[in-house]
């Protein structure tokens, strides 16, 4: 008991500094929230690239653009008594755990949207229910050592063994990171994400052989935010053009900055 409660102290000071924001983050699309709301549905995944340290960390870990993965809700939670903007997505954060937060808290960091093509109603239903319900789960601080200890962007990591470092966590169903949350909420309707499929092959009524596909579900843990824009069961959604986009009407530049086409490669 001692030593949990001493390694949940060093786990949050350690969140604390990993959570500070790199200098130089700059967005490349920065959206509105109230145009995201109106896009979003219950159940959609919204990815975060971050401009943090640890957001640096996973990125480098899963060779993604994204680190940081929360879902929409849309109006499961009350509204705030002071007036403050309502809280529309469920994510785990670094330090917290499992936390309600406005849309705007993402307004200056560049995002994804997965949204889950097939779900009925009730499936989106029993997906947010699952997230309200874990509200206040503590995060796995014994993953933030985890990866901590891979915090230096020059240590040698073999592709083979970075997805595996994100799962080195105490695995206790009572905490969490970002992903395995979304991710066991999936799994608990037997949704795909990114599944490990065997072929097996059998004998066909009319030919020689038929093939069938059988599909594993891959522990919770090892699943980090990029699987959900990896995913052929996800759609990408690009709030941008969903009403409507006319190339026409934007005002271009007379000169290109070059100081913004250096940034870009």
């Amino acid at each position: 008991m001692i030593a949990e409660t001493l390694l949940d102290k060093f786990g949050k000071w350690m969140a604390a500094r990993l959570e500070k924001e790199v200098s130089g983050y700059r967005p490349y699309t920065p959206f509105d929230p109230e145009t995201l709301c109106r896009v979003l549905q219950p159940g959609d995944i919204i990815l975060i690239d971050g401009g943090s340290k640890v957001s640096t960390m996973i990125k480098y870990l899963t060779q993604s653009t994204w680190s940081h993965a929360a879902m929409f809700v849309g109006n499961a939670m009350p509204e705030p008594e002071d007036g403050a903007e309502r809280p529309r997505l469920i994510e785990v954060e670094l330090g917290k755990g499992a936390i309600a937060s406005p849309l705007s808290k993402y307004a200056t960091y560049n995002i994804r949207i997965c949204r889950p093509i097939g779900l009925s109603r009730d499936d989106c239903a029993r997906l947010v229910n699952f997230m309200v319900e874990r509200l206040g789960t503590e995060y796995d601080m014994k993953n933030i050592i985890d990866l901590a200890r891979y915090l230096l962007p020059t240590f040698p990591v073999p592709l083979f063994w970075r997805r595996r470092m994100l799962a080195l966590g105490s695995g206790s169903p009572t905490r969490a990171i970002c992903s395995t949350m979304i991710a066991e909420s999936f799994q608990s309707l037997r949704y795909p994400i990114l599944p490990r499929i065997e072929i097996a092959e059998g004998a066909g009524m009319n030919s020689g052989y038929s093939q069938k596909m059988i599909y594993h579900i891959r522990h919770h843990s090892l699943f980090a935010p990029r699987d959900f824009d990896l995913s052929p069961y996800f759609k990408i959604i690009k709030p941008t053009i969903e009403f409507g986009f006319d190339y026409h009407g934007l005002n271009w530049a007379e000169k290109s900055d070059r100081s913004e086409d250096s940034q870009t490669g």
